[in-house]
């Protein structure tokens, strides 16, 4: 397996997005203020800085550094990762290609669109992953059969 991506985050006062070669999958880096009183990171929902409106957030945090997370592809929700503390590793999957990246900065996310399979480990002892999703949720969008979603983007390209 190819080494993780470390994600290169750096201050700035616009948003920068970048493509990566898995399908719809993109690296967002939000505009990042140094200040004397402490750094600030911020995006607005709503606006052009995402690429959905999201409906629910959830945040992932003390996860023991041996245990896996995600581990599924959404049929229809969207998904952004931001580790807000600490850093993991976000594992993403097109059903030809799979990337590992590690998330490590408040002002860098990860976009996940539908039917992208994803898997976060190697939390550290602090970390804290907020996930923004574009739907409610639903048991019905899971796909959690690594065979059945790759069976399901064979389906689709045909």
């Amino acid at each position: 397996m190819q080494r993780p991506i470390t994600i290169d985050a750096r201050p700035g006062n616009s948003l920068e997005i970048s493509p990566t070669d898995l399908s719809g999958v993109e690296i967002y880096r939000f505009p990042w203020i140094r200040e004397i009183r402490g750094d600030l990171t911020v995006g607005e929902l709503g606006q052009a800085n995402f690429p959905f409106q999201p409906k629910r957030y959830f945040i992932v945090f003390g996860v023991p550094p041996d245990v896996s997370r995600g581990e599924h592809a959404h049929k229809r929700c969207h998904q952004f990762l931001i580790c807000v503390q600490g850093r993991c590793n976000a594992m993403v999957d097109d059903g030809t290609t799979r990337r590992e990246f590690v998330l490590d900065n408040p002002s860098v996310g990860l976009y996940l669109p539908p039917m992208i399979w994803g898997t976060q480990h190697s939390y550290s002892k602090n970390a804290a992953l907020l996930v923004l999703a574009s739907e409610a949720y639903d048991p019905d969008d899971y796909i959690r059969d690594y065979d059945a979603f790759r069976s399901a983007v064979r389906a689709k390209a045909r």
